[in-house]
């Protein structure tokens, strides 16, 4: 297989900051993978169906962005427990027998992206917000969270739905208002799952001597939060670290090679972001 052209990529909307093909390719580089190809496609939920009965033989995976990691769902053959967890698939492998078979590598990627600083268990935690992200930290706190995890949401509806996920993923979900949003950071664990700009308003409200934050963004970065977090002594977890564990999954289930260069990875998503 070695001479055979291999090839993957990532799909999504809007699709062109996406810095997996950077991760990915350096991974191929390091493997040796001289024949395989990453690249990214812009792709909507109306075109998706279509792409994917387009692909041939050569094509080994996909990753998955917004908007469609519950899109593709119906298009697969099977989907692991998971991301069945979280209704959520963003990573499919195409099998030799030419079945699709998806996964979700952003849960694995952010309990290996807390594992690395040394955050094996933590006695309860605070989430910031209630999007898509927001139901994989909690499937993540599943893991490595023993007690309550309390969520800061905008509405009753989201209140309800993050209650929900946890039900399903056998979390303890205490549900509060944005307002009093700035009280998450006394948590010993804080995952913050907000889009830019969202938490900026509380960096006055980072306490003495804070535990573990963990915000998903990558880019800006650091964020307000994580640059006051920082300056107050706190243990910072960012979006480049889930980034790489994330990807580095996804490497290993699409070529089969295990170990994945993990900081071959790492490095190209540094100098990527320090060159924008």
């Amino acid at each position: 297989m070695a001479d055979i052209r291999r090839r993957a990529a990532v799909l999504g909307s809007p699709i062109a900051h996406s810095l997996s093909p950077v991760l990915h390719r350096a991974a191929y580089a390091e493997l040796g993978l001289e024949h395989w190809s990453y690249d990214r496609f812009e792709v909507d939920e109306a075109a998706l169906p279509g792409f994917i009965e387009g692909l041939d033989a050569s094509w080994a995976g996909l990753s998955l962005t917004m908007p469609l990691k519950r899109a593709i769902i119906p298009l697969l053959d099977e989907v692991s427990a998971t991301a069945a967890s979280v209704e959520a698939v963003n990573t499919v492998v195409f099998t030799e027998d030419g079945r699709r078979v998806g996964d979700n590598t952003d849960i694995p990627g952010m309990v290996a992206a807390l594992r690395e600083r040394g955050v094996d268990k933590v006695e309860s935690a605070a989430v910031l917000g209630a999007g898509a992200t927001a139901s994989s930290a909690l499937a993540a706190l599943a893991v490595v969270c023993a007690g309550p995890v309390t969520a800061y949401v905008r509405s009753p509806e989201r209140a309800a739905e993050m209650r929900g996920w946890g039900e399903r993923l056998g979390v303890d979900v205490i549900t509060a208002d944005w307002a009093d949003a700035a009280a998450a950071l006394s948590a010993p664990l804080v995952i913050a799952t907000t889009p830019a700009g969202a938490t900026d308003a509380f960096t006055g409200s980072v306490p003495e001597a804070p535990g573990i934050l963990f915000d998903v963004l990558y880019e800006p970065w650091p964020t307000e939060l994580a640059a006051a977090w920082s300056a107050h002594g706190g243990a910072v977890v960012g979006g480049l670290d889930l980034l790489v564990h994330q990807a580095l999954l996804q490497v290993e289930q699409m070529t089969g090679r295990i170990p994945a260069p993990l900081a071959a990875i790492r490095q190209a998503g540094e100098a990527a972001l320090a060159s924008r």
